[in-house]
Protein backbone atom coordinates (compact mmCIF):
# COMPACT_ATOMS: atom_id res chain seq x y z
CA UNK A 1 0.00 0.00 0.00
CA UNK A 2 2.63 2.21 0.67
CA UNK A 3 4.48 2.01 -2.84
CA UNK A 4 1.13 2.75 -4.43
CA UNK A 5 0.76 5.93 -2.28
CA UNK A 6 4.03 7.25 -3.24
CA UNK A 7 3.14 6.82 -6.63
CA UNK A 8 0.14 9.04 -6.38
CA UNK A 9 2.01 11.53 -4.44
CA UNK A 10 4.68 11.54 -7.52
CA UNK A 11 1.95 11.63 -9.77
CA UNK A 12 0.51 14.92 -7.92
CA UNK A 13 3.84 16.65 -7.36
CA UNK A 14 5.88 15.52 -10.22
CA UNK A 15 6.34 17.95 -12.97
CA UNK A 16 2.93 19.77 -11.84
CA UNK A 17 2.26 23.39 -12.37
CA UNK A 18 -1.12 23.59 -10.92
CA UNK A 19 -3.99 21.20 -10.67
CA UNK A 20 -7.62 22.55 -10.64
CA UNK A 21 -9.72 22.51 -8.93
CA UNK A 22 -7.23 21.74 -6.18
CA UNK A 23 -4.42 19.07 -5.96
CA UNK A 24 -6.87 17.90 -2.85
CA UNK A 25 -9.69 17.12 -5.22
CA UNK A 26 -7.43 14.99 -7.62
CA UNK A 27 -5.90 13.10 -4.64
CA UNK A 28 -9.34 12.06 -2.41
CA UNK A 29 -10.31 10.52 -6.41
CA UNK A 30 -6.84 8.87 -7.04
CA UNK A 31 -6.85 7.45 -3.29
CA UNK A 32 -10.58 6.32 -3.21
CA UNK A 33 -9.50 3.52 -5.58
CA UNK A 34 -11.66 4.87 -8.35
CA UNK A 35 -9.83 4.22 -12.22
CA UNK A 36 -10.30 7.63 -14.14
CA UNK A 37 -10.15 8.44 -17.88
CA UNK A 38 -7.46 10.89 -18.79
CA UNK A 39 -5.74 12.66 -21.98
CA UNK A 40 -3.40 14.75 -23.38
CA UNK A 41 -4.00 15.87 -26.53
CA UNK A 42 -0.55 16.22 -29.19
CA UNK A 43 -0.94 19.06 -31.98
CA UNK A 44 0.20 17.60 -35.16
CA UNK A 45 1.96 19.78 -36.96
CA UNK A 46 5.47 18.47 -36.89
CA UNK A 47 6.66 15.28 -38.54
CA UNK A 48 8.32 13.55 -34.71
CA UNK A 49 7.77 13.94 -31.31
CA UNK A 50 9.97 16.14 -29.58
CA UNK A 51 11.70 16.09 -25.85
CA UNK A 52 8.68 18.64 -25.05
CA UNK A 53 5.75 16.45 -26.09
CA UNK A 54 7.27 13.40 -24.08
CA UNK A 55 7.49 15.38 -20.71
CA UNK A 56 3.38 14.75 -21.24
CA UNK A 57 4.00 11.12 -21.99
CA UNK A 58 5.87 10.76 -19.08
CA UNK A 59 2.98 12.18 -16.60
CA UNK A 60 0.67 9.93 -18.59
CA UNK A 61 2.96 6.68 -18.02
CA UNK A 62 2.41 7.62 -14.32
CA UNK A 63 -1.04 7.09 -14.31
CA UNK A 64 -0.98 4.08 -16.60
CA UNK A 65 1.16 2.62 -14.08
CA UNK A 66 -1.41 3.10 -11.86
CA UNK A 67 -4.03 1.37 -14.03
CA UNK A 68 -5.79 4.42 -14.98
CA UNK A 69 -7.16 4.98 -18.36
CA UNK A 70 -4.80 6.67 -20.52
CA UNK A 71 -5.15 8.01 -24.21
CA UNK A 72 -2.83 9.76 -26.10
CA UNK A 73 -5.05 11.89 -28.54
CA UNK A 74 -3.58 12.86 -31.81
CA UNK A 75 -5.13 16.40 -32.89
CA UNK A 76 -6.34 15.76 -36.19
CA UNK A 77 -8.96 18.00 -36.43
CA UNK A 78 -7.48 21.27 -34.72
CA UNK A 79 -4.44 21.03 -35.95
CA UNK A 80 -6.03 21.63 -39.46
CA UNK A 81 -6.49 25.54 -37.26
CA UNK A 82 -3.81 25.66 -35.73
CA UNK A 83 -3.15 26.70 -31.81
CA UNK A 84 -2.92 30.27 -31.72
CA UNK A 85 -1.20 29.74 -28.15
CA UNK A 86 1.33 32.17 -27.48
CA UNK A 87 2.13 33.18 -30.78
CA UNK A 88 2.90 36.87 -32.00
CA UNK A 89 1.00 36.19 -35.81
CA UNK A 90 -1.35 34.05 -37.23
CA UNK A 91 -0.30 30.18 -37.44
CA UNK A 92 -0.32 28.69 -40.95
CA UNK A 93 -2.91 26.35 -41.83
CA UNK A 94 -2.24 22.62 -42.25
CA UNK A 95 -3.90 20.48 -44.82
CA UNK A 96 -5.88 17.00 -43.09
CA UNK A 97 -3.33 15.37 -45.79
CA UNK A 98 -0.29 16.87 -43.73
CA UNK A 99 -1.27 16.39 -39.84
CA UNK A 100 -1.88 12.71 -41.26
CA UNK A 101 1.31 12.27 -42.49
CA UNK A 102 3.36 14.45 -39.53
CA UNK A 103 1.28 12.23 -36.78
CA UNK A 104 2.27 8.99 -38.61
CA UNK A 105 5.36 7.86 -36.82
CA UNK A 106 4.20 8.93 -33.13
CA UNK A 107 2.51 5.68 -31.72
CA UNK A 108 5.89 4.02 -32.25
CA UNK A 109 7.74 7.22 -30.62
CA UNK A 110 5.74 7.57 -27.86
CA UNK A 111 5.54 3.77 -27.12
CA UNK A 112 8.99 4.29 -26.09
CA UNK A 113 7.17 5.66 -22.91
CA UNK A 114 3.70 4.57 -23.28
CA UNK A 115 2.49 0.64 -23.56
CA UNK A 116 -0.26 0.60 -26.49
CA UNK A 117 -0.16 -3.19 -25.67
CA UNK A 118 -1.13 -5.25 -22.51
CA UNK A 119 -2.88 -5.49 -19.39
CA UNK A 120 -4.23 -1.60 -19.27
CA UNK A 121 -3.16 -0.41 -22.94
CA UNK A 122 -3.17 3.16 -23.94
CA UNK A 123 -5.49 4.53 -26.49
CA UNK A 124 -4.53 6.65 -29.45
CA UNK A 125 -7.46 8.54 -30.50
CA UNK A 126 -7.80 11.29 -33.27
CA UNK A 127 -10.36 14.56 -32.67
CA UNK A 128 -11.53 14.40 -36.59
CA UNK A 129 -13.63 11.16 -35.22
CA UNK A 130 -16.37 13.64 -33.50
CA UNK A 131 -14.53 17.46 -34.81
CA UNK A 132 -15.12 16.65 -38.52
CA UNK A 133 -19.04 15.53 -37.69
CA UNK A 134 -20.06 18.61 -36.00
CA UNK A 135 -22.60 20.56 -37.57
CA UNK A 136 -22.99 24.80 -37.44
CA UNK A 137 -25.82 24.29 -35.68
CA UNK A 138 -23.70 22.19 -32.99
CA UNK A 139 -21.04 24.59 -33.14
CA UNK A 140 -23.41 27.46 -32.37
CA UNK A 141 -24.53 25.72 -29.18
CA UNK A 142 -21.38 24.67 -28.04
CA UNK A 143 -19.28 28.38 -28.66
CA UNK A 144 -22.89 29.87 -26.93
CA UNK A 145 -21.26 28.80 -23.52
CA UNK A 146 -18.59 31.07 -24.29
CA UNK A 147 -17.84 35.03 -24.50
CA UNK A 148 -16.37 36.88 -26.61
CA UNK A 149 -14.40 38.71 -23.23
CA UNK A 150 -13.34 35.31 -22.56
CA UNK A 151 -11.21 34.67 -25.46
CA UNK A 152 -10.14 38.71 -25.68
CA UNK A 153 -8.44 37.69 -21.64
CA UNK A 154 -5.62 35.64 -23.78
CA UNK A 155 -2.40 37.91 -23.29
CA UNK A 156 -1.12 37.29 -26.70
CA UNK A 157 -4.54 38.13 -28.70
CA UNK A 158 -4.12 41.47 -26.09
CA UNK A 159 -0.66 41.80 -27.43
CA UNK A 160 -1.94 41.35 -31.22
CA UNK A 161 -4.66 44.07 -30.94
CA UNK A 162 -2.27 46.66 -29.61
CA UNK A 163 -0.02 46.19 -32.61
CA UNK A 164 -2.64 45.67 -34.72
CA UNK A 165 -2.61 42.80 -35.74
CA UNK A 166 -5.14 40.31 -37.18
CA UNK A 167 -6.79 37.69 -35.36
CA UNK A 168 -8.67 35.28 -37.10
CA UNK A 169 -11.75 33.85 -36.25
CA UNK A 170 -10.56 30.37 -36.41
CA UNK A 171 -8.28 31.15 -34.25
CA UNK A 172 -10.92 32.35 -31.95
CA UNK A 173 -13.00 29.00 -31.98
CA UNK A 174 -9.81 27.02 -31.23
CA UNK A 175 -10.28 26.80 -27.26
CA UNK A 176 -14.13 25.68 -28.07
CA UNK A 177 -12.78 23.37 -30.69
CA UNK A 178 -10.62 21.97 -28.43
CA UNK A 179 -12.89 21.74 -25.51
CA UNK A 180 -14.79 19.71 -27.25
CA UNK A 181 -12.75 16.71 -26.95
CA UNK A 182 -13.10 16.12 -23.45
CA UNK A 183 -16.60 16.13 -23.94
CA UNK A 184 -16.61 13.29 -27.10
CA UNK A 185 -14.55 11.28 -24.81
CA UNK A 186 -16.36 12.03 -21.01
CA UNK A 187 -12.73 12.22 -19.66
CA UNK A 188 -12.23 12.59 -16.22
CA UNK A 189 -8.76 14.46 -16.12
CA UNK A 190 -7.06 16.24 -18.86
CA UNK A 191 -2.63 16.95 -18.84
CA UNK A 192 -1.30 19.62 -20.20
CA UNK A 193 1.43 21.87 -20.32
CA UNK A 194 1.14 25.25 -18.41
CA UNK A 195 1.00 27.13 -21.26
CA UNK A 196 -2.35 24.78 -22.65
CA UNK A 197 -3.94 26.57 -19.13
CA UNK A 198 -6.87 29.11 -20.99
CA UNK A 199 -7.90 25.73 -23.47
CA UNK A 200 -7.89 23.14 -20.80
CA UNK A 201 -9.91 25.13 -18.49
CA UNK A 202 -12.35 26.07 -21.54
CA UNK A 203 -13.00 21.87 -21.80
CA UNK A 204 -13.89 22.22 -17.87
CA UNK A 205 -15.85 25.08 -18.24
CA UNK A 206 -18.03 23.13 -21.57
CA UNK A 207 -17.57 19.66 -19.40
CA UNK A 208 -19.73 21.39 -16.91
CA UNK A 209 -22.44 23.16 -19.07
CA UNK A 210 -23.05 19.80 -21.57
CA UNK A 211 -22.99 17.19 -18.99
CA UNK A 212 -22.67 18.96 -15.43
CA UNK A 213 -19.38 17.10 -14.82
CA UNK A 214 -16.14 18.18 -12.85
CA UNK A 215 -13.64 18.20 -15.10
CA UNK A 216 -10.06 17.67 -13.49
CA UNK A 217 -6.64 19.53 -15.23
CA UNK A 218 -3.50 18.78 -14.74
CA UNK A 219 -0.95 21.38 -15.78
CA UNK A 220 2.52 20.84 -16.37
CA UNK A 221 5.69 23.05 -15.58
CA UNK A 222 7.52 24.07 -18.95
CA UNK A 223 11.22 23.29 -19.49
CA UNK A 224 12.50 27.09 -19.31
CA UNK A 225 15.87 29.27 -19.27
CA UNK A 226 16.18 32.02 -16.77
CA UNK A 227 15.02 34.53 -19.52
CA UNK A 228 11.73 32.13 -20.34
CA UNK A 229 13.14 30.55 -23.29
CA UNK A 230 11.75 26.64 -23.84
CA UNK A 231 14.69 24.32 -23.83
CA UNK A 232 14.82 21.08 -25.93
CA UNK A 233 11.21 22.37 -28.21
CA UNK A 234 11.14 25.90 -29.42
CA UNK A 235 11.44 26.52 -32.71
CA UNK A 236 14.82 26.11 -34.07
CA UNK A 237 15.69 23.83 -31.11
CA UNK A 238 13.68 21.24 -30.81
CA UNK A 239 15.20 18.01 -30.12
CA UNK A 240 12.83 15.30 -32.01
CA UNK A 241 12.80 11.70 -31.11
CA UNK A 242 14.25 10.97 -34.66
CA UNK A 243 17.49 12.80 -33.53
CA UNK A 244 20.14 10.92 -33.92
CA UNK A 245 21.59 9.61 -30.49
CA UNK A 246 24.86 11.74 -31.41
CA UNK A 247 23.03 14.95 -32.18
CA UNK A 248 20.60 14.73 -29.31
CA UNK A 249 23.48 14.19 -26.65
CA UNK A 250 24.91 17.44 -27.80
CA UNK A 251 22.01 19.26 -27.99
CA UNK A 252 21.18 18.20 -24.29
CA UNK A 253 24.77 18.94 -23.01
CA UNK A 254 24.05 22.48 -24.51
CA UNK A 255 21.03 22.85 -21.87
CA UNK A 256 21.17 25.95 -19.66
CA UNK A 257 22.73 24.74 -16.21
CA UNK A 258 19.91 26.28 -14.61
CA UNK A 259 17.06 23.89 -16.07
CA UNK A 260 19.12 20.48 -15.71
CA UNK A 261 17.19 19.20 -11.87
CA UNK A 262 14.39 20.39 -13.54
CA UNK A 263 15.12 18.27 -16.77
CA UNK A 264 15.71 15.54 -14.75
CA UNK A 265 12.46 15.71 -12.90
CA UNK A 266 10.67 16.19 -16.54
CA UNK A 267 12.58 14.22 -18.84
CA UNK A 268 13.72 11.19 -17.24
CA UNK A 269 12.37 8.62 -14.57
CA UNK A 270 14.93 8.94 -12.14
CA UNK A 271 13.11 8.84 -8.58
CA UNK A 272 12.36 12.60 -7.10
CA UNK A 273 14.43 11.24 -4.03
CA UNK A 274 17.78 10.87 -6.51
CA UNK A 275 16.93 14.35 -8.17
CA UNK A 276 16.89 16.54 -5.16
CA UNK A 277 20.39 14.94 -3.91
CA UNK A 278 21.55 15.88 -7.22
CA UNK A 279 20.46 19.18 -7.04
CA UNK A 280 22.25 19.20 -3.77
CA UNK A 281 25.31 18.53 -4.96
CA UNK A 282 25.37 20.98 -8.13
CA UNK A 283 24.19 23.90 -5.53
CA UNK A 284 27.01 22.99 -2.94
CA UNK A 285 29.45 22.32 -6.05
CA UNK A 286 30.47 19.03 -5.24
CA UNK A 287 29.14 18.07 -8.77
CA UNK A 288 30.25 19.76 -11.87
CA UNK A 289 27.32 20.60 -13.95
CA UNK A 290 29.26 18.93 -17.33
CA UNK A 291 28.62 15.64 -15.11
CA UNK A 292 25.33 16.13 -13.85
CA UNK A 293 24.28 16.82 -17.52
CA UNK A 294 26.07 14.12 -19.19
CA UNK A 295 24.19 11.80 -16.67
CA UNK A 296 20.85 13.48 -18.09
CA UNK A 297 22.32 12.98 -21.55
CA UNK A 298 22.52 9.31 -20.84
CA UNK A 299 19.38 8.52 -19.30
CA UNK A 300 17.49 10.75 -22.14
CA UNK A 301 18.88 8.74 -24.98
CA UNK A 302 18.83 5.21 -23.01
CA UNK A 303 15.22 5.75 -22.98
CA UNK A 304 14.78 6.67 -26.92
CA UNK A 305 17.70 4.70 -28.50
CA UNK A 306 18.65 1.99 -26.04
CA UNK A 307 21.72 2.03 -23.29
CA UNK A 308 24.38 0.78 -25.75
CA UNK A 309 23.32 3.67 -27.94
CA UNK A 310 23.15 6.12 -24.76
CA UNK A 311 26.80 4.92 -24.24
CA UNK A 312 28.36 5.18 -27.52
CA UNK A 313 27.17 8.55 -28.01
CA UNK A 314 28.71 9.55 -24.68
CA UNK A 315 31.72 8.56 -25.84
CA UNK A 316 31.69 10.68 -29.35
CA UNK A 317 30.98 13.59 -27.36
CA UNK A 318 33.94 13.06 -25.07
CA UNK A 319 36.23 12.22 -28.03
CA UNK A 320 34.43 14.70 -30.03
CA UNK A 321 33.72 17.94 -28.23
CA UNK A 322 35.62 17.81 -24.47
CA UNK A 323 39.22 15.95 -26.28
CA UNK A 324 38.72 17.73 -29.46
CA UNK A 325 39.77 14.93 -31.27
CA UNK A 326 37.59 13.76 -34.15
CA UNK A 327 35.42 10.98 -34.10
CA UNK A 328 36.78 7.31 -35.87
CA UNK A 329 34.56 7.47 -38.39
CA UNK A 330 32.53 10.64 -40.23
CA UNK A 331 29.96 10.80 -42.29
CA UNK A 332 30.86 11.68 -45.59
CA UNK A 333 29.54 14.17 -48.26
CA UNK A 334 30.25 12.95 -51.64
CA UNK A 335 30.78 15.52 -54.56
CA UNK A 336 32.00 15.38 -58.26
CA UNK A 337 35.04 15.71 -59.47
CA UNK A 338 34.32 18.94 -61.25
CA UNK A 339 33.95 20.59 -58.20
CA UNK A 340 36.55 20.21 -56.68
CA UNK A 341 38.87 21.11 -59.71
CA UNK A 342 37.80 24.96 -59.15
CA UNK A 343 38.34 27.31 -56.86
CA UNK A 344 35.68 28.41 -54.58
CA UNK A 345 35.06 30.88 -51.80
CA UNK A 346 34.74 28.57 -48.62
CA UNK A 347 31.56 30.47 -47.62
CA UNK A 348 30.29 29.24 -50.93
CA UNK A 349 31.85 25.88 -50.45
CA UNK A 350 30.03 25.54 -46.75
CA UNK A 351 26.64 26.12 -48.91
CA UNK A 352 26.78 23.93 -51.98
CA UNK A 353 27.92 21.19 -49.58
CA UNK A 354 24.95 21.95 -47.77
CA UNK A 355 26.67 22.34 -44.26
CA UNK A 356 24.60 25.44 -43.97
CA UNK A 357 21.15 27.48 -44.72
CA UNK A 358 22.55 29.88 -47.02
CA UNK A 359 25.63 31.90 -47.67
CA UNK A 360 24.90 34.72 -44.70
CA UNK A 361 24.85 31.79 -42.18
CA UNK A 362 27.73 30.63 -43.81
CA UNK A 363 29.58 33.74 -43.63
CA UNK A 364 28.45 34.71 -40.39
CA UNK A 365 29.57 30.94 -38.69
CA UNK A 366 33.10 31.59 -40.37
CA UNK A 367 33.19 34.92 -38.70
CA UNK A 368 32.21 33.72 -35.28
CA UNK A 369 35.46 31.19 -35.44
CA UNK A 370 32.90 28.52 -35.25
CA UNK A 371 34.10 26.28 -38.83
CA UNK A 372 37.09 24.37 -38.84
CA UNK A 373 38.36 22.60 -41.78
CA UNK A 374 41.15 19.63 -41.01
CA UNK A 375 41.26 21.08 -37.25
CA UNK A 376 42.50 24.60 -38.27
CA UNK A 377 39.81 27.51 -38.04
CA UNK A 378 38.76 29.13 -41.21
CA UNK A 379 38.58 33.18 -40.37
CA UNK A 380 38.25 34.33 -44.14
CA UNK A 381 35.01 33.89 -45.49
CA UNK A 382 36.40 35.16 -48.75
CA UNK A 383 38.97 32.38 -49.03
CA UNK A 384 39.69 30.71 -52.34
CA UNK A 385 40.56 27.15 -51.90
CA UNK A 386 39.99 23.89 -53.73
CA UNK A 387 38.82 20.97 -51.70
CA UNK A 388 40.81 17.64 -51.53
CA UNK A 389 39.83 14.08 -50.97
CA UNK A 390 39.57 14.02 -47.35
CA UNK A 391 38.97 17.10 -46.02
CA UNK A 392 37.40 17.60 -42.86
CA UNK A 393 34.83 20.37 -41.94
CA UNK A 394 33.65 20.90 -38.55
CA UNK A 395 30.61 23.39 -38.06
CA UNK A 396 29.61 24.44 -35.26
CA UNK A 397 29.78 22.36 -32.35
CA UNK A 398 28.45 18.96 -33.40
CA UNK A 399 28.46 18.68 -37.40
CA UNK A 400 31.47 17.10 -39.02
CA UNK A 401 31.60 15.87 -42.39
CA UNK A 402 34.32 14.84 -44.65
CA UNK A 403 34.87 15.07 -47.97
CA UNK A 404 34.18 12.07 -50.71
CA UNK A 405 35.17 12.49 -54.23
CA UNK A 406 32.53 10.61 -56.67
Amino acid sequence: MKGKMDKIEEVLTRGVDKIYPSAKALEKVLRSGKKIKLYQGFDPSMENLHLGNMVGALKLKQFQDLGHEVIFLVGDFTGMIGDPTDKSSTRPQLTRKQVLKNSKKWQSQAGKVLSFAGKNPAKIMFNSQWGDKITFKELIEITSNFTVQQMLERDFFQRRLKKGKPIHLHEFLYPAAQAIDCVKMDVDLEIGGRDQTFNMLAGRTLMKALKGKEKLVLTTRLLVDSKGEKVGKTTGNALFLNTSPDEMYGGIMSFPDEVIPLAFEMLTLIPLQSIKEKEKGLSSGKIHPMELKKQLAFEIIKMYHGKKAAQKAQNYFSQVFQKRKLPATIKPIKINQAYVNIRHPVANILFDLKLVPSKSESKRLISQGAVELNNQKIKNPRLMMKLKEGDVFKVGKRTIRQVKIK
